[in-house]
């Protein structure tokens, strides 16, 4: 398994910085699962500097990022084929005040990882998240410091659809719902969270009882009320089916719920695209036993 890997200065100017936090807890995982990393320039000479994954050969300096190295992790994300380099997903640890958060190689790396369902990481949160699925899914036993991630009961998730994966959330709650059901608090946006609201009730929920609490529709600022439960810690998860192929209207609230996310980068987890969503389910079913 290959990743890129970037993290913003503000991620890597001290050792108290996301990635070294990442690193801390996961190195093991890493190790144990042979991750290799693609990592640009900066982030792999901060990751040295800290003494952080010595010796270990699958890490690999790739340019800096105002020398194409984020424009290389795109490419190989959609595959290099017959160079031999394809990545099975990125880790960019965001900065959501720094310019470079929103350069068309950043955007294009998001867009590219949801196109190819490929996990797209941009908080430490996800990232150690997504690791400890992919332990679990290699039949390694659960990681006790993963296990905040997985205290569903006293956490709230936000499930969120663009119209054309409206039917594709629909599925994905009715495959997962006693997971989802654990939750202490569900909130989605206007249209997608009545439609989760008729299948719950359909299945069994009390008819008088919602089983997501609605907020305004996206285009109306539902994404913006739920990114003010983000930035106050009430909402943990995000999972966010985003439509990559089309324009939207209301792109400035998207983005602020994104942003949201990547500014309390140690508390939440985001995930866009349904398969890695279905992963990260099936890893948490195995968790559980």
């Amino acid at each position: 398994m290959w990743m890129g890997l970037a993290a913003n200065r503000l991620h890597h100017q001290n050792k108290e910085g996301a990635l070294f936090e990442f690193l801390r807890n996961t190195e093991a995982g890493i190790r144990e699962l042979n991750v290799g990393f693609h990592a640009v320039g900066r982030t792999y000479d901060a990751i040295l500097a800290a003494d952080m994954l010595q010796n270990y050969a699958p890490l690999l300096r790739y340019p800096r990022g105002s020398k194409g190295g984020l424009m290389k992790l795109v490419a190989e994300v959609v595959g290099m084929p017959e160079a031999g380099r394809t990545l099975d997903g990125a880790i960019y640890l965001m900065d959501p005040v720094d310019p470079s958060s929103i350069f068309p190689e950043a955007l294009a790396l998001k867009r590219q990882c949801l196109i190819h369902s490929k996990p797209f990481l941009s908080t430490v949160a996800s990232a150690r998240d997504w690791l400890e699925m992919e332990r679990i899914h290699a039949g390694l036993p659960r990681d006790p410091s993963a296990d905040r991630f997985h205290d569903y009961e006293k956490q709230t998730v936000a499930l969120i659809a663009h119209d054309a994966l409206k039917p594709t959330m629909l599925e994905f709650v009715d495959r997962n719902f006693e997971l989802l059901s654990r939750f202490q608090r569900r909130v989605g946006t206007g249209t997608t969270g009545l439609r989760l609201n008729e299948l719950a009730w359909s299945k069994g929920w009390p008819a008088d009882k919602p089983w997501v609490d609605r907020f305004n529709s996206g285009p109306l600022g539902g994404d913006a009320q739920i990114a003010d439960l983000v930035l106050e810690r009430r909402c943990q998860r995000a999972i966010f089916f985003e439509d990559p192929h089309v324009a939207r209207q209301h792109e400035a609230d998207i983005q602020l719920l994104e942003r949201a996310v990547t500014t309390v980068t140690h508390e939440a987890v985001c995930t866009t695209a349904p398969g890695i969503a279905q992963r990260w389910c099936d890893a948490a079913a195995l968790r559980a036993r």
